[in-house]
This record gives C-alpha cells, sequence and structure tokens, in this order.
C-alpha cells in the first residue's frame, strides 16, 4: 500500500525532531504551525471563537472527558486488532457483507491512533500548516486494494415509537455534521500520504441499552455489565471542501482583526448564534465590560 518513498515520508514526518509550531499561532514561527482536525472543526463552528483561541490565546472553557466513550473505543480496537494480526475479517465485518475487507496492517497505524500527537497528518505546504489528527481505524479492501477510514461512536439512545427497540442511528442532525466533516478530513489526510483511499467510510456505533435492560449490578461480584446494541453505518466522504477551508482557516490566523461570530448553526436545530456571541451581547445589554 503507497510506494517505499510515501511510507519513508511518512516516517520521517513522525519522527524528524524539529521545534513544534503549537498553542497559540506565532505568524514568525519557522515551523509550520500545527492545526488539529478538532480545530478546523472549531474554525467551522465560529471564525472568531477560533482566532480568538488560536490567534490571541485566549482559553476557552473546556469540555470534560468523555471517559466511557473512550472506554468503548478502546474495546473495540482491541476486538479488532485480534483480526488485524490474524489478517481476516471480524465476524462482524462478515455478518456486514464486507468479509473482503480486513482490519489494516501498516507499520505507522498505532502512530495514527494517537490524536494528542497528531499521530496521522500531513504537511500542507500551500498554507503552511500540519494537519493531522487520530482516526479509530483502517480497513483493507482485498478485492480494489483501497483502505476504508473507519470511526467508533458510543450513545445511550431513545427507544423507538414502538417502544419495542432502541431507534435505529442515523447521521442526521447538526451535531454529527462535525462526524462526516471529520471522516471527509482523515481520508483527505491519507489521500494526501499517497494512499488508495476509498470514499466510502465506516461508523462503528454501539448504542448502550438503558430500557430493555433489568439492572447491570452482578448478584455475587462487585462487578456489573452494560449491553449495547451494535450498528454499522457507511458513509460516502467528499472531502473537495477540506482544502479551500484549510486555506481560509490560514487567512483567519493571519488576520489582525477578530472575524464576525457565527450567527447560526448552534443550538438543538443550528438556528442559533454562536454562545459566546449570544453571551457578549447579554454583557454589552448590561453594561458589563467584556
Amino acid at each position: 500500500m503507497g510506494s517505499e518513498y510515501v511510507k519513508d515520508k511518512i516516517s520521517m514526518c513522525y519522527y524528524f525532531s524539529m521545534p513544534r509550531h503549537r498553542g497559540t499561532y506565532k505568524p514568525n514561527h519557522p515551523e509550520p504551525y500545527e492545526i488539529s482536525r478538532s480545530q478546523i472543526q472549531a474554525f467551522m463552528n465560529c471564525p472568531a471563537c477560533f482566532w480568538m483561541n488560536r490567534s490571541k490565546g485566549i482559553k476557552f472553557p473546556g469540555m470534560p472527558g468523555f471517559l466511557l466513550n473512550t472506554a468503548t473505543d478502546t474495546l473495540l480496537k482491541k476486538d479488532f486488532d485480534v483480526y488485524r494480526e490474524l489478517q481476516k475479517p471480524h465476524p462482524f465485518m462478515e455478518r456486514h457483507g464486507l468479509g473482503h475487507l480486513v482490519p489494516f496492517k501498516h507499520d505507522d497505524f498505532e502512530q495514527w491512533t494517537k490524536s494528542l500527537q497528531l499521530g496521522l497528518r500531513v504537511n500542507y505546504e500551500p498554507a503552511d500548516l500540519i494537519i493531522g489528527g487520530g482516526l479509530d481505524d483502517v480497513w483493507h479492501n482485498r478485492e480494489t486494494d483501497e483502505i476504508h477510514v473507519v470511526d467508533y461512536k458510543s450513545t445511550a439512545g431513545r427507544r423507538n415509537e414502538e417502544g419495542t427497540a432502541l431507534n435505529t442511528i442515523s447521521l442526521d442532525g447538526i451535531y454529527k455534521e462535525a462526524y462526516k466533516n471529520q471522516m471527509d478530513i482523515y481520508q483527505w489526510i491519507l489521500k494526501q500520504n499517497g494512499f488508495n483511499v476509498s470514499n466510502i467510510g465506516y461508523f462503528v456505533y454501539v448504542n448502550g441499552d438503558q430500557h430493555f435492560q433489568d439492572g447491570m449490578l452482578e448478584e455475587d461480584i462487585d462487578s456489573a455489565n452494560m449491553k449495547f446494541d451494535v450498528q454499522l453505518i457507511e458513509y460516502e466522504g467528499n472531502s473537495d471542501w477540506v482544502e479551500q477551508t484549510i486555506l481560509n482557516l490560514k487567512a483567519c490566523l493571519d488576520s489582525s482583526e477578530c472575524p464576525e461570530h457565527a450567527d447560526t448553526g448552534f443550538g438543538p436545530k443550528g438556528d442559533k448564534q454562536c454562545e459566546y456571541a449570544e453571551l457578549f451581547d447579554g454583557m454589552r445589554l448590561n453594561n458589563l465590560d467584556i
């Protein structure tokens, strides 16, 4: 998969020692500035908040880590890692008609999963930015020699209208646009690194059942079990938007003026303005300094 030159280029990108340019953006720094996949999404959500955070170093309140989600990701990876070593399809894949796919085995795969290090990355020279993140999994199509980006997701959904089962999960909804953007970006990065990447990606969704189980505690030992429905969602990616968005992001970083806050895209229906714009407006109305 890919040439030896591509493989050497990726390894050099990971391990070549150089001063990193991250945190607050410094226009005169000699090295490319590092931008994560989540920071691209932050720019798309609200250019003003992105600029304040990245260009001026203003820290916004953070979100607590979703440790249960991280745990399900870890366990799913363990499941597929067994078959990665065997180079066989997991029975879950076979049940969904994907017996021609196997978990992808590559020397750099473990590095690609390290999000905090931007383990999957590319130096996008037109913007002088390193774009990266950490993916969950990659599956290899043995028939076409393409690879498919795979993302693990966790939720605890509602019952269906009949009350007989959990609702089927879809990729509809304003906040799930970020999931699709994530897939598009990872497909783009792998393509930039010379891999034969399919536009078809997969979401492995585990859905915690809180409705049809009688409880979770074991009677005889201090242990508990939570059951999950598992669903596979196919997604056809489109990374045509990625490069122009990166160029727009770079222009935002280089701007001396704060752009306008987003006036839509927030709230359950995506029809509300940026929450911080609403906060600042409220402070102004009450003659409070900001």
